[in-house]
């Protein structure tokens, strides 16, 4: 089985995740290290864990969510995982930290594609990815049946929705992908989301005002 780490890092208190499993593999999604000391913290914790990363996987290209994503490839010399629809994101990310009073001194390259409608493999353990566009274009969530868990990104929080004012974003279609991908999972499925605390499909479904 996945375990699971949340690490909350820069300005934006964004939800960093680590998934390792057994054998000490892990992937990490959605870095969010901004600086010297967030980066030395994650690295801190895959070393006292013992933990090889495998890959790292982000739900979007948001700054937020991919300001460590170039120190764990130069770190660790692996692959960076994104969905192809988020490729305007990304390319965009300089310009967006320039507005938000931040700087990425280069912008990662993603050189695996992440699917919709496919899963992820990692030992004896698997990802579905459900892809759920209006925060960004490419939006994937990350659902683990098996645990009974998903890593929703900015999609949804608790008693809250993704922004849909940014580049991509889309209210209309946002609203229509929870509802056919995260109100579609059983009510007690956990949803870590890209900040905030946890909740479940049930607690949304019942009582998020947006929905």
């Amino acid at each position: 089985m996945l375990h699971l780490h949340r690490a909350t890092f820069n300005a934006f208190s964004e939800n960093t995740y680590i998934l390792y499993n057994e054998h000490r593999e892990c992937w990490i999604i959605d870095p969010g290290m901004y600086d010297a000391q967030e980066k030395q913290l994650l690295r801190s914790f895959l070393d006292q864990q013992g933990l090889q990363p495998q890959g790292i996987l982000n739900t979007h290209a948001h700054i937020d969510h991919i300001f460590g994503v170039q120190y764990l490839i130069d770190t660790y010399n692996i692959p960076f995982a994104l969905h192809p629809l988020e490729a305007p994101i990304l390319a965009g990310a300089k310009g967006a930290a320039l507005l938000f009073g931040f700087s990425i001194p280069s912008i990662p390259i993603a050189t695996q594609q992440l699917q919709e409608n496919t899963e992820l493999i990692l030992g004896n353990d698997r990802l579905e990815l459900r892809l759920a566009p209006g925060h960004s274009p490419g939006s994937i969530i990350f659902y683990n049946p098996e645990a009974g868990w998903a890593i929703g990104g900015d999609v949804i929080f608790a008693s809250s929705i993704g922004r849909t004012d940014l580049p991509g974003g889309h209210h209309e279609t946002l609203i229509q992908s929870i509802h056919e991908q995260v109100l579609s999972l059983p009510d007690d499925t956990i949803i870590y989301p890209g900040h905030g605390p946890e909740t479940t499909v049930g607690e949304e479904r019942h009582n998020n005002p947006f929905l």
